[in-house]
């Protein structure tokens, strides 16, 4: 399936993997937001579930193993171009994980990876829909309250 000026949307998945207080990043390496910092993720694959194209992207991106991956929500990527031509359209399910095994080492389509404490998270410049999707995961397995 063609990911640039697709025909359809292109079912991809995201992750917010949690350690201690730290979220795992990856600097994407292409395109849409390469070079952009993000939550490991990517396109599922034809007769694989959500949930294991999390685990496998996690795993690819990152060389680490993740928990059981929950559910947070569906969010839509559309970018359109000049002419208002559908350039790219990502229909993203985001999880959220914690940390289970594995020394971080960025791989396949990330050009770096690291954990970053949330207080940190704002000097990364992450697409607003993105940092919502953190703290919400985070509310969701750490159960802290006050994260905005």
């Amino acid at each position: 399936m063609k990911r640039t000026y697709p025909e359809r949307p292109v079912v991809a998945v995201g992750v917010v993997v949690i350690k201690d207080d730290r979220i795992l990043l990856v600097k994407r390496s292409k395109p849409p937001k390469s070079a952009e910092w993000s939550i490991p993720g990517g396109a599922q694959e034809l007769g694989e579930t959500a949930v294991d194209a999390a685990i496998r992207e996690v795993y690819e991106e990152t060389a680490i193993t993740i928990g059981k991956p929950h559910f947070l929500e569906v969010v839509d990527y559309i970018d359109r171009d000049d002419d208002g031509s559908v350039r790219h359209h990502y229909t993203l399910i985001d999880y959220a994980a914690n940390y289970h095994s594995g020394t971080l080492s960025a791989g396949d389509d990330a050009e770096d990876a690291k954990w970053v404490p949330l207080a940190r998270l704002s000097e990364y410049n992450l697409w607003a829909e993105t940092e919502k999707i953190i703290y919400n995961a985070v509310r969701k397995i750490k159960k802290i309250p006050h994260a905005p």
